[in-house]
């Protein structure tokens, strides 16, 4: 505190004295060990994604009758608090005591959202020490703190809290101290307790003999930190060193332990590097104990126009060739050894309308992505794309000039299979009101395609338009015209393979009408108000018909009829191929809302297309169109509640009397916590699959968690049934604790093997975990599970924090 003293200021009131003027200004040297508790703890796990609904309602330190409300309270932190008066009240004042000033009786100190409360304060003003007796009481709107005496000396800036309990506010945690001694910056808490648990369920709790803060530097340091399950100690660590605050520094991160008789023990450990404020690095070191060490390190940097990151990882003698020599295709007599991969993304806005962006990535060999991962969901990608440009945005138009590259990452696919580089591409997209009822535009694209192994050559597309948007309240209308102009430049080998020709061109206009009408009205049923709408929509498309057999196939191929093909003026994707057509699209859609939340209940759309003449335009292995109609599109989506989902999607093609498409999902939501999905997926001569997963609260402490994935094959084809991925596990979860055993089997390579896995995790909720982590494998398979990572231990230096990454790129 600063220096009290009585002073002729101070009067009675209604039986307790109050100063007059203005107030006698203690700063309460005491509050900043609050801090020290509330920062000191290695409780800054991200508890916002805890389920806490199993806990009692019950404080280590109830609320204090006489404290005021913290929030109601101006000055809620540390440099309002300085510009905060202090108020004291209290029952009594003796200020004859040798010198010594003691206020008695229901002592109350206040300073913005502060409140310190005993029963006896004793200030001597000749040496500046205190002794504050007799239920100690501290609130603000981080914690409560009780205790039985403090005491201290103001000139020597030293302060001791004994005996004391404390609850946090603002986030769960509550433990206790046989003492907390303060002096300038230096702090120290002795004989400590923390704990997410309430007082009468104590699972867990963290003990440690001492805890040594320092506020000026942000750090702590614990000496011999027990953990503790119940009564039994579980981790032991003799010294750990840990932040108190945001401030990013060197050290060591949370490491990530996996277990698996692919690769043995798997230890990644990241150390931190805080070498600037405004760039930093990290190291990825990592041990597998069956195949080799492995290096990989991270560079940031962020400044006022940009940011960026390089990602790189090296691994050299990978044993793993050597285990599964038959697997490697490119040469299996000499297996591959060194092996890495490299990622950079960046971004500079170069001005307020351009900004330019590179996502750039490289590994050392087709077999890399599945080897180094252990999920289903890291293989579906084929080959990387490289890319670096410039691009721009006004308000009526966008453009960019770029450059891409494609590298192979499937070891089951030829070179060719690799889609064409694009060194360089320039896009312009323009469209703009030109008068009341006009809009004008142009879409352009100039590029060159490269590859290393097919034909190469070079393609200019535009297309200028102009366009009459209409509308009204119940109803829209759009005819569009435009012209369609596309020219080549192909090499002496594609020219050759076109009778000669290394320069064909195409030209075209494409005719479109698009309009809709919007019905609704309200009703009432079962005494709730509802709103139905009825949104018929109609799309003529003409384009004549143009030979397009001697262009080239760069970049374009047919796309998979869906709803939204319905309303578009082309079937291809790319610029190689423009479909003719003379066709009309009729559709209607209907919803029903509910009045009093605005929650859509019922969503359903039919459409189909007829097709007046036969487009003839192919690409690739697609079929020209008959005359006649097309395969029926529905999508219906249903929520009659707040648990039931359901989503489908049906196609059926009149003209074969068959089905084309069948989906459905539908997902209900159990209780607090739990959820049963179901999907069933099926398209014709690709796919049919089944999907099953779940989160079933047994009871409020267990639950059990499940997926089977799978393949039904089509013995017509020759595809076998196959099982792509099935989960079992088993959860119990009190207020403060959770144990998860889970067990899984997936397809681990393209070549369909199956691995195994066993996972057993302990949870201290706001705490951290230990053993092999599930959270992120079960939130993918199940949706509707969604759980943060999280570690037992805090990093023993720091922590990373995170760049402020408030530098948006050009949309």
């Amino acid at each position: 505190m600063d220096r009290i003293a009585a002073t002729p200021g101070m009067r009675q009131a209604s039986g307790r004295f109050r100063p007059s003027d203005g107030r006698v200004r203690p700063s309460f040297r005491l509050l900043p060990l609050s801090l020290c508790i509330a920062l000191a703890l290695p409780a800054h796990a991200d508890e916002d994604s805890e389920n806490w609904g199993l806990c009692p309602i019950e404080d280590a330190v109830p609320a204090f009758e006489d404290a005021p409300v913290p929030d109601a309270a101006p000055g809620s932190t540390t440099e309002d608090r300085a510009d905060q008066p202090t108020d004291i009240a209290g029952d009594a004042l003796n200020a004859s005591e040798a010198d010594s000033t003691v206020f008695q009786g229901n002592v109350e100190l206040t300073r913005g959202d502060q409140f310190l409360g005993t029963d006896k304060l004793t200030y001597s003003s000749d040496d500046g020490t205190y002794v504050a007796e007799g239920s100690v009481r501290y609130q603000d709107t981080g914690m409560r703190i009780l205790a039985e005496r403090a005491h201290g000396d103001q000139e020597a800036d030293k302060h001791t809290i004994e005996d004391l309990r404390y609850q946090l506010i603002q986030r769960r945690g509550n433990g206790g101290a046989e003492r907390i001694e303060l002096q300038g910056d230096q702090g120290a808490l002795v004989g400590s307790t923390y704990s997410t648990c309430p007082p009468s369920q104590r699972a867990w709790e963290l003990r440690a003999k001492r805890i040594d803060i320092d506020t000026a530097e942000g750090l702590g340091v614990a000496h011999k930190a027990t953990v503790r399950i119940g009564k039994v100690p579980v981790l032991y660590v003799p010294w750990l060193m840990f932040p108190i605050d945001d401030r990013r520094r060197t050290g060591l991160l949370y490491p990530k332990i996996k277990l698996s008789g692919r690769n043995g023990l798997d230890w990644l450990q990241p150390v931190y590097l805080n070498l600037a404020p405004n760039y930093d690095a990290t190291l990825y070191p990592r041990v597998m104990t069956q195949r080799g060490v492995q290096l990989g390190g991270e560079f940031r940097w962020l400044y006022s126009r940009g940011r960026g990151e390089f990602y790189g990882e090296w691994m050299p003698k990978d044993k793993l060739p050597e285990k599964e020599p038959g697997r490697y295709t490119d040469d299996p007599t000499i297996p591959t050894r060194n092996r890495g991969s490299l990622r950079f993304n960046g971004l500079h806005n170069v001005s307020q309308h351009w900004a330019a962006r590179a996502n750039l990535a490289w590994v050392s060999d087709t077999h890399y992505l599945e080897d180094f991962s252990n999920s289903l969901y890291g293989r579906s990608a084929y080959h990387l794309v490289s890319s670096a440009g410039l691009y721009g945005r006004g308000r009526y138009w966008d453009s960019s000039l770029t450059v891409t590259h494609n590298q192979l990452a499937d070891y089951t696919l030829p070179e060719s299979s690799v889609a064409y580089d694009r060194l360089p591409r320039a896009t312009l997209n323009w469209d703009q009101p030109v008068s009341r009822w006009l809009e004008a535009g142009l879409n352009a694209e100039a590029v060159r395609f490269s590859h290393d192994i097919r034909n190469e050559g070079s393609r200019l597309d535009i297309k200028p338009f102009v366009s009459m948007p209409l509308e009204g309240s119940g109803w829209f209308m759009t005819p569009k015209l435009a012209w369609r102009y596309t020219a080549y430049d192909l090499d002496d080998k594609l020219a050759a393979a076109n009778d000669g020709d290394g320069s064909p061109t195409r030209s075209l206009p494409i005719a479109s009408f698009d309009a809709g009408l919007f019905f609704d009205r309200q009703f009432n049923f079962r005494g709730e108000s509802y709103l139905h709408t009825l949104e018929p929509r109609i799309f003529y498309l003409n384009v004549p018909y143009e030979d397009q057999s001697g262009l080239p196939l760069f970049d374009t191929r047919a796309m998979t009829f869906s709803w939204g093909q319905l309303f578009r003026d082309n079937r291809f994707t790319g610029g190689d191929r423009q479909v003719d057509a003379n066709q009309l699209t009729t559709a209607v859609t209907t919803r029903l809302i509910s009045q009093e939340n605005g929650r859509e209940l019922l969503s359903a759309s039919v459409g189909q297309i007829q097709y007046f003449e036969d487009s003839r335009v192919t690409a690739g292995s697609s079929a020209p169109i008959e005359q006649g109609k097309s395969a029926w599109v529905a999508n219906l989506g249903v929520s009659p509640n707040d648990r039931w989902t359901i989503n489908a999607a049906y196609q059926w093609d009149p003209n074969f009397r068959r089905q084309d498409l069948a989906s459905l999902t539908t997902s209900y939501l159990i209780g607090d916590t739990g959820v049963i999905n179901l999907g069933y997926r099926y398209r014709r001569n690709l796919t049919e699959q089944v999907d099953l997963s779940f989160l079933y609260p047994i009871t409020s402490n267990w639950s059990v968690v499940g997926r089977y994935y799978y393949s039904l094959g089509d013995d017509r084809r020759g595809i076998d049934a196959k099982l792509l991925e099935s989960i079992a596990g088993v959860q119990w979860e009190s207020c403060c604790m959770a144990v998860r055993l889970v067990a899984r089997r997936y397809i681990r390579d393209r070549d369909g093997d199956l691995d195994d896995s066993l996972r057993l995790e302990f949870e201290l909720k706001g705490l951290g975990s230990a053993g092999q982590k599930s959270e992120e494998i079960l939130s993918r398979a199940i949706l509707g599970y969604d759980r943060d990572d999280l570690y037992l231990l805090p990093p023993s230096s720091v922590n990373a924090g995170n760049f402020d990454n408030s530098i948006d790129p050009i949309p």
